[in-house]
């Protein structure tokens, strides 16, 4: 379990978290929403020390992060982050591998066990075929999947996501979140589009000029009363079976029809479950 509790960040005198609180549960997938400026990447860095709040605590299975040495972080969190060399001239089994990292000394060798590791996790994702081949070659959802197969061979409890499913098309979006909630591990995870928060999310943080402006479970906080005054556009929902959708557009002018969330699959999944 991860717990933030009264975080506050601010980049020179611009102050970017406000006594900002969240808990992400074993085992749950957490979503990061708000519009853009909102603070979502910055509270993710802070989740994995990539940034120190000036004041607040974040801390991971009740240990203070700030207290934990990089390799014993490493060892809690895997993070896929946008910002990822795509021209790296690594192929994608020597990628995968540098999630073993933090599990071995500075100078050791590669052993029987982390070759077996980062097998399995490419197994898992999908993507064992593409273990010869070059990172720099592959597509955007195919890097997505290798990205995440090097988080799992970290072997680390939680996984940090920053915008997992930017640049990909629809199907890929799909994959890569269906991906990620199946591995039964804790999640936390940075979306823009609300619709995709909706079906692989098991709960919601909306953030507005960093602060939390509604927490719970998408059914409670994906709701037109709670949207329209923080992204500024007109919202609706339709209940379909086993869940929802949400149709957005501008609060004046001649705008076009109601249409879904940028980015939004028609044939959206039924349910979280």
């Amino acid at each position: 379990m991860i717990e933030v509790r009264g975080v506050c960040f601010r980049y020179g005198s611009a102050p970017v978290l406000r006594d900002v609180g969240i808990t992400a549960r074993d085992g749950k997938v957490l979503g990061l929403l708000g519009p853009n400026g909102s603070g979502k990447t910055t509270l993710l860095r802070t989740l994995y020390g990539s940034l120190r709040p000036e004041s607040g605590t974040v801390s991971i299975d009740d240990d203070d992060v700030a207290r934990l040495s990089t390799r014993e972080l490493a060892r809690r969190i895997a993070v896929v982050v946008q910002e990822h060399g795509g021209d790296l001239p690594v192929t994608v089994a020597d990628l995968v591998l540098l999630g073993r990292t933090p599990h071995r000394g500075s100078f050791a060798q590669t052993t029987a066990d982390d070759l077996d590791i980062a097998a399995d996790a490419l197994e898992r994702v999908g993507a064992i075929h593409l273990a010869g081949r070059p990172f720099a070659g592959l597509s955007g959802g195919e890097r997505q999947r290798v990205l995440v197969a090097r988080a799992l061979a970290q072997a680390a409890g939680h996984l940090l996501l920053d915008e997992p499913t930017n640049h990909l098309d629809v199907r890929y979006q799909h994959e890569v979140l269906d991906l990620v909630r199946g591995l039964g591990t804790t999640v936390v995870v940075v979306l823009h589009d609300l619709n995709l928060a909706a079906v692989y999310c098991d709960e919601v943080v909306l953030l507005e000029d960093g602060q939390v402006r509604a927490a719970g479970t998408p059914d409670e906080v994906l709701v037109p009363d709670i949207l329209e005054p923080v992204y500024e556009v007109r919202v609706r929902r339709v209940e379909i079976e086993g869940g929802f959708q949400l149709a957005f557009r501008p609060r004046t002018g001649t705008g076009p029809a109601w249409a879904p969330h940028a980015g939004a699959a028609a044939d959206l999944p039924r349910g979280r479950g």
